[in-house]
């Protein structure tokens, strides 16, 4: 699982992390929440960015619901 694995993070985000509140999280706390899950490795050529982390948190509240 890499950044471009939006839908996979989320999923695992989840399970991980079943009481947070996706929505409150800042951005620098949500990367280091995904680079905590097992089996994520950041690729070369593939960096985490806003628009990444944006899907990401967006991902995450609509696998909540």
């Amino acid at each position: 699982m890499h950044w471009l694995d939006v839908q996979q993070i989320a999923e695992a985000l989840v399970d991980a992390h079943p009481t947070l509140e996706p929505s409150t999280i800042s951005f620098p706390a949500l990367k280091s929440l995904v680079l905590g899950l097992d089996g994520f490795h950041e690729e070369a050529g593939h960096p985490c960015n806003e628009r990444i982390l944006e899907a990401i948190q967006q991902a995450w509240i609509d696998e909540r619901e």
